[in-house]
């Protein structure tokens, strides 16, 4: 049943979504459906209004649904909306929201989200500030935290050794402060999107350094089995156990963070058969595991419970493999039919809410789902754009084009990591309350996916 629909909607792509009818083989088409799912998605941000925080979704929980991370992954996602489709609606908003975060370094650790700040919350930061360069997206005033720059920052303090141990032969703890649950973890998103950033600016920069960083850093993921023969790529590994208790749970935006970081290498290396060997490895995993039938899907939890942020992963998979294309094009052909396929479905179950076009994060059924939020029109958002790469500049570099300032040593003078504060009787009920959350996550997802 299922197969017989989406290849419907491939031969016949026009998909009538309440109010919204998209052409995936149109690009004006493309755009004009694009637009409205970023008005709905921007329905969720309320930093431009009086007597809310500039740059973050609602949140963090209690307050709302949304970690402080996802505000920088919500404004990679827009500049890379305006720079697939030309739409300026946003760039204002976006500009603000990202020079508000800085922090008071200028490298996207703002103190008052140190209790609950991680290297890869850092790195979403750090990596829509390298987008913003690549794509150049309007420059700061001299004066101001430049793109380029506040990557470097991200980079810089995440290789000072504040950040870097011995244990489990190196590589980055998941939360950058001792007292913070998940110190004792190094998992695959912190230290690939550190990977991903290093490749990035090696290929801007064209400085070597950071290429041997991001080969370290591949070196060190696969050294611990993070990723095994078949390309499956896992979750992290605790610190008491030498890492060596993998945690086997596959996430779609792991994968996909090695695989636009290993396209960059591969094209900084000059196509080298190396990093081919590594893109093509990655492909074959993301189609084997984040792919039924064509369609983008997240295995870890569709069977269960989602967490908010598994619910925007999508988004970044779409996104990053659609740019993986263009700076490794011999995997084009490959990817652009997956995310056209993809599309296709995700646009079928945008039809909830009150305009009769939202969309939900089940996109295999090609019915919503009734579960609607700021990650779920991130990811048709992502989705949409990302089928207008071949209209679109590839990310510039600092002798194609690139405008944005750079400073080689900016982080390096940064403040050495403060002490955390005493743990009070409320941080331990707090702490307490997150664990009975994460175990009850964890039986629930264990649960719908034995019976999925």
């Amino acid at each position: 049943m299922f197969a017989t629909r989406l290849s419907a909607l491939w031969l016949a792509p026009t998909a009538v979504l309440g109010a919204l009818e998209v052409d995936l083989d149109s690009p004006e088409s493309i755009r004009n459906a694009a637009r409205l799912v970023a008005y709905d998605l921007m329905s969720y941000y309320h930093g431009n209004e009086s007597g809310h925080v500039p740059g973050i979704l609602p949140g963090p929980p209690p307050d709302g649904d949304y970690y402080w991370w996802q505000g920088g992954a919500l404004w990679g996602t827009m500049v890379d909306y305006w720079h697939f489709t030309g739409d300026e609606t946003y760039n204002n908003v976006t500009y603000e929201a990202m020079q508000f975060q800085v922090g008071e370094n200028r490298d996207y650790a703002p103190r008052n989200w140190t209790l609950s700040l991680g290297n890869d919350d850092q790195s979403f930061w750090g990596m829509s500030a390298m987008l913003a360069a690549e794509n150049k997206f309007r420059d700061p005033p001299p004066d101001q935290p430049q793109w380029l720059a506040l990557a470097q920052a991200v980079w810089n303090e995440q290789a000072g050794p504040d950040r870097r141990d011995d244990t489990c032969g190196g590589g980055l703890r998941w939360q950058i402060f001792r007292g913070n649950r998940g110190y004792d973890y190094k998992n695959t998103i912190a230290n690939g999107a550190f990977f991903n950033m290093g490749a990035r600016l090696a290929r801007y920069t064209r400085n070597d350094t950071y290429a041997k960083w991001a080969t370290d850093t591949w070196d060190w993921i696969m050294s611990v089995k993070y990723i095994d023969a078949d390309w499956n790529v896992f979750d992290g590994g605790h610190v008491p156990f030498n890492c060596t208790d993998v945690n086997r749970q596959q996430y779609s935006y792991n994968a996909a963070v090695l695989l636009l970081g290993a396209a960059y290498m591969y094209d900084y290396t000059n196509q080298s058969k190396e990093w081919e060997d590594r893109v093509s490895g990655l492909v074959d995993g993301i189609e084997r595991v984040f792919f039924q039938n064509g369609t983008a899907y997240e295995p870890s939890c569709e069977g269960g419970y989602c967490t908010t942020d598994m619910l925007s992963f999508k988004g970044y998979l779409h996104r990053w493999m659609a740019v993986t294309t263009q700076v490794a094009p011999f995997v084009s052909s490959r990817i652009l039919g997956l995310l056209k396929t993809s599309t296709a479905a995700a646009v079928s179950q945008c039809t909830g809410g009150d305009n009769g076009r939202m969309c939900g994060f089940h996109w295999t059924t090609g019915v919503f789902d009734g579960k609607t939020g700021a990650g779920q029109q991130m990811n048709v958002l992502g989705a949409l754009s990302s089928l207008l790469i071949n209209e679109t500049q590839a990310p510039v570099t600092n002798t194609t084009g690139g405008t944005s300032l750079g400073d080689p040593n900016a982080g390096s003078h940064s403040p050495t990591l403060p002490e955390n504060e005493p743990v009070t009787t409320g941080d331990r009920a707090g702490a307490g309350i997150i664990t009975a959350i994460m175990l009850i996550t964890a039986i629930l997802s264990a649960v719908g996916m034995a019976w999925d």
